[in-house]
């Protein structure tokens, strides 16, 4: 059969790629849709998540969804051996059940049941099995390793910044690439907004979707970003947490009161690791903090959180939750510090016990090192002071660029390696760690590959015609274009402009030459 062309969507195209000006047009993005049926939960498991407890060589969870036609589910769990019937020696553990019910909530619009169980009295150093179901439909047998009960060994685990946007998209191939980079990874922290919409069912199956049945098989140490709180609804006067998180997580609950499964801890051989929620409460977790890391005689001490103590981009400064947090963690020798919400990426050190930074010291020795780091696809400037007013150097940053990393310790060494989407190394230290004295810092930058700004990558904004910018500038003095969006679409084709000066904003909208229609 001959197929006949459509003169007019043919007009079309060709109407899209012609120049204004002689110039061409900008590339638009087509995102994906996804159908509604996609994202709703079936009698099958699905979003299975696998957490550890507070000591990870003897306890786990895994939590997982189904339709609400489920309301009784099980796992099963036996030591893995190269036999295929390992499964004989399983144990059979009923689930807790609870129902999400968000049928009246925007963008979640869904009736579901979650499923967990915790693992408990598990054999340290060891590999088990898992599956889970209700009794007749069954997910895969899942593998994953207890911790070493005691002992300095070797173990990696790795470290993600804001997922939020273009997650199915651009995420997918990010979380991928570090599984390949580090295949026996034991946990991964996720530093705060795993999505943009708090409640948003779409989203967070992209999540899902992304990680797969990594998020199965490799512990997730998740806290909440700002975007994991938002109002039920717009009369609401607080904004709540994401009403999926504590249906589809199960976390240590020895957090503050009020705080359980979005602030706690996990000791890892001789790492103590704290993940705190610096949205909310923040004079309660300072408190429960500082006796957390007062109470542990861990050679390593790791705190996650999402709002950054030293800001990585323009326009942001936590100074009330720096002027808390850093204190404390000076005070008990805090060794690194994970974090997100910049959408760039930041490293850097501060002086070991004291507030003033000393020359000498920074170069051979340091106290807590600070990283923001992004891993999705939405990307924001870099500060353009760098950390000069902060009590706190900068090392190592990057614009637009994705990024995961990997964290190694073995015995009194730890390594921190930061990695592109596409598996360059883009940023390395080790830090030694020797009694009565600040961590020895050595620097590995020499391995990594040349910084990345947004003026020598692929752009992120869309480019303006040529001279637009100048004219723009020109008319509105002191004013800078922070923000470009070629729109070409059925209703509209043209630009959308933000121009910003301190605080002022201007949003103009112009048509493809570059001329201002409003």
């Amino acid at each position: 059969m001959r197929i006949r062309s459509n003169p007019v969507i043919l007009l079309f195209g060709l109407i899209t790629m012609i120049t204004a000006f002689g110039q061409e047009l900008p590339r638009t993005y087509k995102a994906p849709e996804f159908d509604l049926e996609w994202r709703k939960p079936t009698n099958h498991p699905d979003r299975i998540v696998l957490s550890y407890g507070e000591d990870p060589a003897t306890s786990a969870s895994a939590t997982w969804r189904t339709s609400s036609e489920i309301d009784t589910a099980y796992a099963e769990i036996a030591i893995a051996t190269a036999a295929p019937k390992f499964w004989r020696n399983a144990k059979t553990i009923k689930a807790s059940t609870t129902t999400f019910d968000a049928t009246n909530i925007n963008e979640a619009e869904v009736l579901a049941n979650y499923h967990s169980v915790w693992f408990t009295d598990l054999q340290s150093d060891t590999t088990y099995a898992y599956r889970v179901g209700d009794g007749k439909r069954w997910s895969e047998w899942i593998q994953f390793k207890t911790a070493p009960k005691e002992g300095k060994d070797k173990f990696s685990f790795l470290y993600v910044g804001d997922t939020q946007n273009f997650i199915l998209e651009l995420w997918s191939r990010l979380i991928r690439e570090s599984y390949k980079k580090a295949p026996d990874a034991k946990f991964i922290v996720h530093a705060g907004d795993l999505v943009n919409n708090a409640h948003n069912e779409q989203q967070w199956q992209e999540w899902f979707d992304a990680g797969g049945w990594i998020h199965a098989s490799i512990g997730a140490f998740p806290i909440p970003g700002n975007h994991e709180y938002r109002k039920l609804s717009p009369e609401a006067t607080d904004r709540s947490l994401s009403l999926q998180w504590k249906h589809q997580f199960s976390l240590p609950e020895n957090g503050p009161e009020g705080l359980k499964e979005t602030a706690y801890y996990m000791d890892y051989q001789n790492m103590r690791i704290i993940g705190l929620d610096s949205n909310v409460d923040h004079e309660k977790q300072a408190k429960w903090v500082e006796k957390v890391l007062s109470e542990t005689d861990k050679d390593w001490k790791i705190v996650t959180f999402h709002h950054p103590l030293f800001s990585a981009s323009d326009g942001r400064d936590n100074k009330e939750w720096r002027e808390l947090m850093k204190p404390i963690f000076d005070k008990y020798d805090v060794d690194l510090v994970l974090q997100g919400h910049d959408h760039s990426y930041a490293r850097g050190r501060v002086s070991p016990n004291e507030n003033v930074l000393d020359g000498v010291n920074m170069r051979d020795k340091t106290g807590a090192v600070y990283v923001v780091s992004v891993s999705g696809g939405k990307m924001y400037g870099l500060r353009k002071n760098a950390w000069e007013d902060y009590d706190a150097e900068r090392d190592r940053a990057a614009e637009n660029t994705q990024l995961f990393q990997v964290i190694t310790v073995e015995d009194n060494k730890l390594s921190f390696e930061s990695y592109t989407a596409v598996g360059e190394l883009y940023d390395a230290f080790d830090l030694i760690k020797k009694e009565g004295s600040p961590n020895q810092f050595v620097e590995r930058n020499k391995e990594a590959i040349a910084e990345r700004r947004f003026s020598n990558t692929i752009p992120y904004q869309d480019p303006l015609p040529e001279g637009v910018e100048e004219s723009l500038l020109s008319k509105y003095p002191g004013f800078e274009v922070s923000g470009v969006n070629f729109v070409n679409d059925k209703d509209f084709t043209g630009y959308r402009v933000r121009l910003d000066k301190g605080e002022e904003r201007k949003e103009l909208t112009l048509d493809v030459n570059g001329k201002i229609l409003d």
